[in-house]
């Protein structure tokens, strides 16, 4: 029987106007809700019936068996320990839910994670509208106190509802709750005192500690620490936000400077970007938060180190911070000063997991340094209880707090991911590190796949257009199994060409808001490392029913041109069709057909005159100003069993490369225009915004070292200027120009064009085009998924819904796809720089490059050959540093020797086997022979790399790398 209670809840709140509005809020009680516990006889059995008759994990304090309740304060500092299968038959109130929702969405979707799983047996219990368990605020209480009250409330509800057949043990670190539970009669305890019954360390590792856990003199003994300035309060913030004072922004720290940083500042007229130099200035600031800064005053601002200075160096460290102290000024090497800020609080933390090692300590000592993988985090110091154990091993640590009086942050340890130097090892950092999803798929993802086999009807005849008939094939790198598009090209009656673009349409399987949506959606792109691909979706969608494989039917959306045979486009035609690609070639073979003048099949016509058109679009691109930039890219040989790199070598660019990505340019614009006709406010669209004038600078300074010109006033010019710095002595020279290009410009991002007033801001800066976006590839991102639910809406080829035209919801998805989309690119960077040094690892070479960058203190080294760059110490051989610094210039000079930007050296590469947390390819130089700088003697157990070269006999797979389109 249901009893429903009606229950009034009235306050009063004031208005900004001045006005006092009377709210009440409106509950209706039941009695029907069920506990979750199968030794329940009163509550109906069900699915969600979850929690065990009997349950005893062990623990001395409740040997004969119960079941764990959790508040707030437990579930927000202490879920890493939550979600270690110990764990098991947890009671999770509902008021427990909503306020960590409320303070930490990130935590909440941790909770919820652990909940879906049914072997975990975490039970959600809806307090809030239970008779039996809701409490009302009373008068003078705080909400923090009546929350507390109401969750006792549930334990004593459990005890009587129950009939004390199993025992209900409440865990708070909150003293006042738990000295208040203890004196109802409740069994209540710490997290501390409930894990320290096992004989497990690692669960004690795991707790988050308080400030005043850690005793900085006992624990650390002499090592200089530093006072930081107080940060001022949150409320004191927001005013000096308002009235100008204060600035807000993203703290970014630097890769090579650990004393330095940049925060880039938010609704601000004056500054895009401030410069923040010294201990004190950074202010306990970490690589993310973001911050609230105060602009110093001109005589203030700072000069950039040219030094590269490593925070691992103690004595380093503690000699800026006695400058500091002492007032001395640490001597830049400019007279460019930049604009410089202090930090003055931090808004919001955006600690993550950190992955590492520990710092060798003093035997028996309790509190040790976790060096961090990522060089923009500082060492984090957390108490353990297990250092020996973890030595040689990588760890993840979380930071909890960073008291004033401590130069580095407090954290906990969370776990182990295995030993230093294993491949899986360190592919498991890289995967934790950027934050890549890589989990199984659910089953409630799996159980919406369709099922096999898999046929065409009758209605899906009916509702696309047959092009079965046409002469449609693929082209991608060997390997490739997503096959996202296809192309045609026949030629019209009237003499002009009928040009296609056939892209997977993922959509038909993928229907909004199910399972497998939610879960492509999260993780936004597919990620490509060199041995292994972290699918978007399940494979039997993206290896298979998706893919456009050859001789098989499958479903496409399709963008088709009427041209000219001088590539201007006619009219323009969006629909569904079914498609039965002819081939499915590689590059080479396409380029191999297309070259073949004894070939005159269809397909060798198609890509004959698909090749005519692409010329065409490509060059009407570069008279508009697209840009044409550099990156090293490489590929890898792997063995096929072992999955190690054999060799590597540059990526190679065919005229079918090109050939895909022009088309895919052109279907991707033709898209875009559409899909903003039919949705101005809600359409998906990919920006590039043009840098500002100063980021060039280095560009443009480089080039003079060698007496070229650059101008950058528009993208037309940068091309124009670019096309010109070439040097005929010296082929290599404008490669590496553009590769500086690259990196001065800014990022290419998702947006929904309902956020921004000015179309002028929809620009693709890099290719030259007013609108974009990303239809090509929906088997491996989101966002294409996103456009083809919009252009099918507008075009009537399916339905609409509520979320796909709202425009907040629209904007959030592009914010988690930006975000996605940058960790994999980040991901696929540092899996490449495993391989490679895998590759070196037993091996010494000499190797031709050249000069990219000279610093203070070293030279950064580019290797063309292995797409490598590295940094080169200037050092003799005592270890101490040599060489005179001309910044104007660019160059050092080293015994007489001067070494300028983009000179030719020679080096010695090998790996540096003495850096435990990261084995780095080393350099040592060969040429310009200077003297002091001995090249070491390769060891008995290396070899050369022509060694290598002549010895490769065993079977090789390739690196699958997805083109540019």
């Amino acid at each position: 029987m249901i009893d429903n209670t009606r229950r009034l809840n009235s306050f009063l709140r004031k208005t900004r106007r001045g006005h006092v509005l009377k709210i009440t809020h409106e509950l209706y009680l039941r009695t029907d809700i069920p506990c979750g516990s199968h030794i329940c006889q009163q509550c109906p059995t069900d699915q969600s019936t979850v929690l065990d008759k009997q349950m005893n994990n062990g623990n001395s304090l409740v040997p004969n068996g119960h079941y764990l309740l959790v508040d707030t304060n437990i579930v927000l500092q202490q879920v890493d320990l939550l979600e270690d299968p110990l764990f098991t038959n947890v009671i999770v109130p509902q008021i427990v839910l909503d306020e960590v929702r409320h303070k930490s969405l990130a935590i909440y979707k941790r909770i919820r994670s652990i909940i879906a799983v049914p072997e975990r047996k975490f039970f959600v219990f809806i307090n809030e509208f239970n008779k039996n368990t809701f409490v009302l605020r009373q008068t003078g209480e705080s909400p923090n106190d009546r929350n507390d009250r109401a969750i006792r409330k549930i334990a004593q509800f459990y005890n009587e509802h129950l009939k004390n057949q199993i025992s209900i043990v409440l865990l708070t670190d909150d003293i006042a709750n738990r000295d208040h539970a203890r004196s109802d009669g409740l069994l209540a305890f710490s997290l501390k005192e409930y894990v320290s019954t096992y004989n497990r360390p690692e669960l004690l590792d795991r707790l988050v500690l308080k400030e005043e856990s850690f005793d900085l003199e006992k624990d650390l003994g002499k090592r200089k620490e530093i006072i930081f300035p107080e940060h001022i309060p949150l409320s004191e913030v927001q005013r000096g936000i308002k009235s100008g004072k204060y600035l807000q922004g993203t703290f970014q720290a630097s890769r090579e400077n650990y004393l330095e940083a940049n925060v880039f500042v938010q609704d601000s007229e004056k500054y895009n970007q401030l410069f923040v130099q010294g201990y004190r200035n950074l202010n306990r600031a970490v690589h993310d938060d973001v911050v609230a800064v105060e602009v110093l005053s001109e005589q203030e601002w700072a000069t950039p180190f040219s030094l590269v200075i490593d925070d691992k160096d103690d004595d380093q460290g503690d000699l800026v911070i006695e400058q500091e102290e002492t007032g001395l000024v640490v001597p830049g090497t400019s007279s460019k000063k930049t604009a410089s800020c202090r930090v003055v609080a931090i808004i919001k933390r955006n600690w993550r997991q950190y992955c590492g090692i520990l710092q060798e300590s003093l035997p028996g000592a309790k509190f040790h340094l976790f060096l961090p993988h990522e060089r923009r985090i500082p060492k984090i110091r957390i108490e353990s209880r297990q250092a020996e154990e973890l030595k040689n091993s990588r760890v993840m640590v979380q930071i909890d707090h960073w008291p004033r009086l401590s130069r580095y942050p407090h954290g906990h340890f969370i776990k182990t991911l295995g030993k230093l130097g294993d491949k899986e090892t360190e592919n498991e950092v890289i995967l934790a590190e950027n934050d890549i999803l890589h989990h199984e798929f659910p089953e409630a993802v799996l159980d919406c796949l369709p099922k096999l086999p898999w046929i065409i009807t009758e209605e899906d005849l009916a509702s696309r257009v047959d092009l079965r008939e046409f002469c449609i094939c693929s082209i991608d790198p060997p390997g490739c199994t997503d096959i996202d598009d296809a192309l045609h090209c026949r030629l019209l009656e009237n003499g002009n060409y009928e040009c296609g673009v056939h892209i997977a349409d993922v959509t038909h399987f993928v229907r909004p808001n199910t399972a497998i949506d939610l879960e492509a959606r999260e993780r936004g792109t597919t990620v490509y490392l060199t041995d292994r691909r972290i699918d978007m979706l399940p494979v039997l969608l993206s290896g298979n029913l998706c893919s456009l494989r050859g001789g098989e039917e499958r479903f496409a959306f399709s963008v088709r041109w009427e041209m000219t045979p001088d590539a201007k486009i006619v009219n323009t035609k969006f629909h569904k069709s079914i498609i039965k690609s002819r081939a499915a070639m590689t590059y080479e073979q396409a380029q191999a057909i297309k070259d073949d003048a004894g070939m005159n099949d269809e397909i060798a016509q198609s890509l004959r005159r698909l090749h005519s058109i692409a010329a065409q679009l490509r060059q009407k691109r570069m008279d508009k100003g697209a840009l044409v930039l550099e990156s090293s890219e490489v590929r890898f040989q792997l063995d096929t069993e072992t999955h190690d790199p054999l060799s590597v070598m540059n990526k190679e660019l065919r005229e079918t490369n090109w050939l895909v990505e022009e088309f895919m340019l052109l279907a991707n614009i033709s898209v875009a225009e559409k899909i903003y006709e039919l949705f101005p406010d809600c359409a998906c669209l990919r920006k590039h915004p043009a840098p500002p004038i100063s980021n060039f600078d280095p560009l443009v300074k480089a080039a003079e070292t060698k007496g070229c010109q650059i101008r950058a006033n528009t993208g037309k010019e940068l091309a124009d200027s670019l096309d010109q710095a070439v040097l005929p002595a010296h082929p290599y020279f404008n490669t590496m120009l553009r590769m500086l290009a690259t990196r001065c410009m800014m990022q290419a991002v998702y947006f929904c064009s309902g956020f921004e007033s000015d179309i002028k801001s929809f620009e693709h800066y890099g290719l030259a085009t007013p609108i974009y976006t990303h239809f090509t590839s929906p088997i491996r991102r989101y966002a294409d998924v996103l456009v083809h639910r919009l252009l099918a809406a507008g075009i009537q080829a399916d339905a609409t819904f509520p979320d796909l035209l709202n425009k907040r919801v629209l904007q959030q998805i592009c914010n988690n796809l930006n975000y996605r989309h940058r960790m994999a690119q980040y991901a696929a960077r540092a899996s490449v720089d495993l391989h490679t040094q895998l590759f070196f690892k037993n091996m010494h070479t000499d190797e031709d490059g050249y000069v990219f960058a000279v610093r203070k203190n070293a030279l950064q080294i580019l290797l063309p050959r292995y797409g490598l760059e590295t940094t080169l110490f200037l050092r003799d051989k005592d270890g101490k540093s040599v060489g005179e610094f001309n910044e104007e210039e660019a160059t050092q000079t080293i015994h007489s020797i001067t070494i300028h930007m983009f000179d030719p050296v020679t080096v010695q590469i090998s790996v540096d086997s003495n850096n435990i947390q990261r084995q780095r390819i080393q350099i040592h130089l060969v040429k310009p022979a200077i003297e002091g700088f001995s090249v070491p003697p390769m060891p008995k157990n290396k070899t050369s790399i022509d060694e290598v070269d002549s010895t490769i006999t065993a079977p090789v797979k390739r690196l699958k790398v997805k083109s540019s389109k």
